[in-house]
């Protein structure tokens, strides 16, 4: 049974006629019989009956006709609540991150967002550092989901996630601050790649970096550290005996005086950072909220690493 077949059953035993019930749900007669033919195929009892020039309900199309119409009305109740929720600006919403921007996004968004009171959606944070491949299967699981790739890689799967970009982030390299090369305003690959370094694990953007490195000067690089989080990887660099990649806005809150940053030439090493969602998520009122409020955060981070 379709809720329009029990709705013009209902309309049927109010008005009266096939004709009323087309001009009501401003249809053609020939639908509304058509409808109704199908109706009846899925039961076993009669639900209409001719009287006279009348097609009026049975005791079972009666019976149906209510229960029908109770459909109708929990279903109206249904898309009033999908669009309260639709609507509501303190509804709840998920978020995920990777490390490093969950690192230097999540507590400013939360301030952001709780700034509004009462009416701020109601965060859930959450991080998911995974490779590039694997983030537009997290928007099954969250609302939101911040996700990076190197900016020659392959776009996300428009077909299946919306994107709302959010920052175009250079990996620099990264010195200890009493390194020869930190007196330097750039850095060429071929200045770096004789170095022991240490970097991601593959399928993360500082491999990829150092693989274009190495590819570019034609020599093998000495990796010493695969290790993922920044903050490590940012003490290690402190500690000296190795150099590193690490993103220019995102690490700015792990970075101590020991560890400088310089820009890397000669090779791609800019990740785009985007928002990845289901196109209906960014329907409701609280995810856009929570959408515009990252990219101030964003913006803000961005400013503040260019007066660093």
């Amino acid at each position: 049974m379709e809720i329009h077949q029990l709705q013009m059953l209902r309309e049927l035993g109010d008005l009266g006629s096939v004709k009323a019930v087309a001009e009501t749900l401003m249809v053609t007669p020939s639908a509304v019989s058509q409808q109704l033919a199908l109706l009846q195929k899925s039961v076993d009892v009669p639900l209409t009956r001719k009287e006279g020039r009348a097609l009026v309900l049975t005791d079972a199309g009666k019976v149906l006709a209510e229960a029908g119409a109770a459909v109708v009305n929990a279903m109206a109740d249904a898309r009033a609540a999908i669009g309260a929720f639709h609507d509501a600006p303190d509804a709840p919403v998920s978020v995920s991150a990777f490390h490093s921007a969950g690192q230097a996004l999540f507590a400013p968004l939360a301030a952001l967002v709780a700034s509004d009171g009462g009416k701020s959606p109601r965060l859930r944070l959450s991080d998911e550092d995974v490779a590039q491949e694997d983030f537009p299967g997290l928007v099954a699981r969250y609302d939101l989901v911040l996700a990076h790739r190197m900016d020659n890689s392959p776009p996300w799967p428009q077909d299946k996630v919306a994107v709302v970009p959010l920052a175009d982030e250079p990996l620099d390299v990264a010195l200890p601050a009493d390194h020869p090369l930190a007196s330097r305003r750039e850095l060429k690959p071929s200045d770096v790649v004789g170095e022991t370094w240490v970097t991601s694990r593959d399928g993360y953007s500082p491999a990829d970096v150092l693989a274009a490195v190495v590819a570019v000067s034609g020599r093998p690089a000495e990796v010493l550290h695969r290790i993922n989080d920044y903050s490590t990887v940012a003490a290690l660099v402190a500690a000296g005996g190795a150099i590193g990649l690490l993103p220019r806005f995102t690490a700015r809150r792990v970075l101590d005086a020991g560890v400088v940053l310089r820009p890397l030439s000669g090779v791609n090493s800019v990740r785009k950072i985007d928002i990845l969602a289901r196109p209906e998520t960014l329907k409701r009122k609280s995810v856009m909220t929570v959408c515009e409020s990252l990219q101030t955060v964003m913006t803000e981070l961005i400013e503040l690493s260019s007066r660093a």
